[in-house]
């Protein structure tokens, strides 16, 4: 206040002889204000690396529910809040349609804390309430395109983010390499498609191998191999680790011997 009621007076009386020192104190308390805003910062430092884990999650909610399910996510969130690590959500308004599908995107600030968030009760019971507004929800944090696999089904709900890439590509060449060479076997003895032009037959035999892989032999071996298909971010004893993928190893080989004795 001061320096300020010496500038004004400098200005009314044209005291040109002040200037000097009244330039002196302005510079002083600038200089004393820098070295303050330094030293809180300095206290109080950003952290530009803390670690996050998001969640999309995708909601189809029918015409005229709108305002109904705003209602509902705001106490989804209010829930998700009082959770150890949660940041922020973030909804996104729907393209208009005849099913208007509301994204919401979850933040916390590891993917442990996230996956307690996703499996608790209060969470739990807050889905089942809100079932009778929306009519379906998916996750939609995938990242090989092989989780659909992987994803064990509650309901609607796709619950789990999918095991570690090596763990579904190790499961999925399991799964594979016996049909396929069954598959090869048996046309091969009834003489399917022996005359066929290799692109052809191709074709076909590839829809036949994937569609014995998704609805009758992937199933299988994610319920065999379920103790070790988990997802990426829960810790896993190495002992575990190392019994399923001995087991994909031991039975590889074992169907490699078979197939080459045939």
């Amino acid at each position: 206040m001061a320096i300020w009621e010496s500038i004004r007076t400098l200005i009314k009386g044209r005291d040109i002889g002040n200037i000097k020192s009244i330039n002196d104190s302005l510079i002083a308390s600038l200089a004393a204000t820098t070295d303050k805003t330094a030293e809180l910062a300095s206290l109080s430092p950003i952290n530009e690396s803390i670690p996050t884990a998001s969640l999309v999650i995708e909601h189809i909610v029918p015409k005229g529910k709108g305002l109904e399910f705003r209602w509902w996510h705001s106490k989804l969130t209010r829930a998700a809040s009082r959770h150890q690590g949660y940041l922020r959500t973030d909804l996104c308004a729907p393209i208009k349609g005849s099913q208007l599908k509301w994204y919401s995107i979850l933040h916390f600030d590891s993917p442990e804390n996230l996956n307690r968030w996703l499996k608790s009760q209060e969470r739990d019971k807050l889905i089942e309430s809100g079932r009778k507004i929306f009519k379906t929800y998916q996750f939609k944090s995938f990242s090989t395109g092989l989780e659909g696999w992987f994803s064990h089904q509650t309901g609607s709900e796709q619950f789990g983010l999918g095991p570690p890439a090596w763990k579904q590509n190790l499961a999925v060449i399991l799964a594979l390499y016996p049909v396929v060479m069954l598959q090869g076997l048996l046309f091969s003895e009834l003489g399917i498609m022996q005359d066929w032009h290799p692109a052809s037959s191709m074709l076909v035999n590839n829809l036949i191998t994937s569609s014995i892989l998704t609805w009758i032999v992937m199933p299988f071996v994610t319920r065999l191999m379920n103790f070790w298909l988990q997802p990426a971010h829960q810790p896993m004893p190495t002992k575990t680790n190392l019994l399923g993928t001995a087991i994909i190893a031991g039975s590889l080989g074992v169907a490699l011997v078979l197939f080459n004795v045939m």
